[in-house]
Formats: C-alpha cells, structure tokens, sequence
C-alpha cells in the first residue's frame, strides 16, 4: 500500500490526501463507483430500484443472524442472508402470483422488521445502527483488495453476459426463442446485485445505497443516445459523484455518503433539465 499511497501524494499533494483514512477512502470511492455505475444501468432498465432498495433492508437481519450465531464477521452473515433473499424474491416473482412491486415490498418489510426485533432483542440495536448511513472513511487496505475482486467479477459477467440480460429485460420470451435461459439470468442479477449492495453496505449505508445504485444511470440516461454512451456516461457521472462527494465532505465537515449523493442528485436534475431544453429545440 505505501506505493500506491506514493503515487497519490505525487498525483494530488492536496491537504485532504495528507491521510491514510482520505487515502484508503480515495480508493474505496474508485473501486465501488464504476461497480454502481455498470450494475446501476440494469438497475434501471430493469425498473429493479425497488429490489435494490429490499436488499439494503435485508442488512439488518444478516447482521442479526451473525450476532445470534457467534460469527465476528457479520459480512458473511449479510452475504449469505441476501443471497437466500434475493434468489427467495425471484423465486416468487417468477410465480406471477402478485406484483413486482407488492412482492419486493413484503420482503423489504419483513427483512427489516425481522433485523430490527432480534438485534433489539440481544439489547445491542444501537451499537449497529452505523449500518445505517455507513462510513466509506473507515475501509481497511484489505477490504479494498476485496472490492477489487468484485469489481474485475462484474466486469467480466458484463461483458460474457450483458447481451443475454438486456435482451431478457426487454422481452423473455424472445430471450427463452433465442435459447436463453431467463430464469438463470435474473437469478444470476440478482446475485451480482446482492454481493455489491452487501459489501458496500458497511461503507454506504442501507439508508442511500440504493440512491448510489440509481442516481447515476439515471442522470445517464437523460443524456445517452446509445447503450456504449450510457454505460460510459453512468460509470462517469458515478466517478465524479464520488470523488467530489469524498472531497467536499472532507473540507465542509459532514457525511461522506450523504454529500456523495447529493451530488449525484445535482447531476440527476442537471441531465434532467438538459434534456427537456434538448427535446424542445
């Protein structure tokens, strides 16, 4: 790490890279951004905000579930959790029995209700409530090695798999003719989805991960013409949210995380006005 730390006091001898925490959050910052910025396009598309959002929920009854089985490590706790939740919610959403909205909107229900009765149970709700809006200034070197791995996993399910989920988002049964096996692809989604909402929780926090997942792709979309543009302009748009979002909570002294999406949100209402001036020449 003291190379890399090297290469960020060269590249930005600003007073904010002065420390290790700015630095280790710097990285952090670069490697989650592009993973919401490329998964955030599908999030999207998809009109799975919703689901993203039920995942986040679902944090809190991970964590529960590794405070009642001894695990000191509740990320394995939360991992394992969000998997059985998200593959549960796509489960019942292939039934057609319901919904999308009301399904995904009785798991969320049910996931935080369930995380918030047993940690309060043991008497130790507020000692996880940072969970809530996260910290990115606390991420470790090792952790960033983790985010690493994560990031090189997505992009290569992007492009081995981006193909057959776009054609499955627009219309299944022209995927299952094309022999796509569209229970497979939501399911793989849906994994990919709950692996970076649950290891970027701790950091993002459950309260506006899901605004980091949305937010860029959606100012993206407002101005893309293509599918090329789009993922460039998401993965941009969420690099700058993050990185200017880091710096001006260092200098004004707030959340990182909330500052971060507030400039998402500008950027949003920005493309968003851009382009109704552009539709009305």
């Amino acid at each position: 790490m003291d190379a890399i730390y090297g290469i960020i006091d060269t590249l930005l001898p600003f007073e904010w890279t002065e420390f290790d925490f700015m630095k280790n959050a710097l990285l952090a910052v670069l490697l989650i951004s592009p993973l919401f910025g490329l998964v955030g396009t599908a999030v999207v598309s998809n009109r799975m905000s919703f689901f993203s959002d039920a995942l986040g929920h679902s944090a809190l009854t991970g964590i529960a579930i590794g405070v009642l089985m001894g695990i000191d490590n509740y990320l394995l706790s939360m991992l394992g959790f969000a998997l059985l939740f998200a593959l549960g919610i796509s489960a019942v959403l292939e039934s057609g029995n319901s919904s999308a909205d009301t399904i995904i909107g009785v798991f969320s229900a049910t996931g935080l209700a369930l995380g918030v009765v047993l940690l309060s149970a043991s008497g130790g709700f507020a000692k996880y409530s940072a969970y809530l809006i996260g910290d990115i200034l606390t991420v470790q070197p090792q952790e960033l090695l983790l985010l690493l791995f994560i990031l090189i996993g997505v992009i290569l399910v992007w492009i081995f798999g981006y193909n057959r989920l776009l054609l499955t988002s627009l219309n299944e049964d022209l995927a299952a003719g094309k022999n796509i096996r569209v229970k497979t692809v939501n399911r793989l989604f849906a994994i990919v989805l709950a692996v970076i909402v649950t290891v970027s929780i701790k950091w993002v926090g459950m309260l506006i991960i899901n605004s980091l997942l949305v937010l860029p792709a959606a100012a993206a979309r407002n101005l893309s013409r293509n599918t090329a543009a789009y993922h460039g302009l998401s993965v941009g748009i969420s690099l700058f949210s993050g990185v200017s979002g880091l710096i001006l909570s260092y200098y004004w002294g707030i959340a990182t995380g909330g500052t971060i999406v507030l400039m998402a949100a500008v950027l949003f209402f920005a493309t968003f006005l851009f382009a109704r001036i552009r539709s009305l020449r």
